[in-house]
C-alpha cells in the first residue's frame, strides 16, 4: 500500500490508499493514545506495514500534517460556534 491524496475523499489530507484511514489518525492512536503499531493495525484491518508507513509519512511531513490539524479545529470551532444550543434550565 502507499499513501495517497484525493480531494474527494478525506478533504485531501493523506490516507492510505484503498482506505479511508488518515494518516493523523493512525498517528494520533499510536502517538497520542499511546497504542502500539501491531494493534493499530488490527484495530483498523490494514498491514502493520501500513501503519509504519501512515506514521513514517506523518513524521516527514509534519508541518503539512500540524496545517491539516489546525484547519480541523477551526473548521470545528466554527461549526460549535453556529451550532444549536440547549436551553438553560428552568428551576
Amino acid at each position: 500500500m502507499s499513501i495517497a491524496h484525493d480531494d474527494d475523499v478525506l478533504g485531501g489530507e493523506p490516507r492510505i490508499d484503498g482506505t479511508r484511514i488518515g494518516v493523523r489518525h493512525v498517528a494520533a492512536r499510536v502517538i497520542d493514545n499511546g497504542q502500539s503499531p501491531a494493534h493499530v493495525a488490527d484495530q483498523l484491518d490494514v498491514s502493520l506495514a501500513d501503519v509504519y508507513e501512515s506514521l513514517s509519512y506523518y513524521y516527514a511531513h509534519i508541518d503539512e500534517m500540524q496545517e491539516f490539524e489546525a484547519e480541523n479545529e477551526a473548521a470545528f470551532e466554527r461549526v460549535q460556534d453556529s451550532s444549536l444550543k440547549p436551553k438553560e434550565t428552568v428551576r
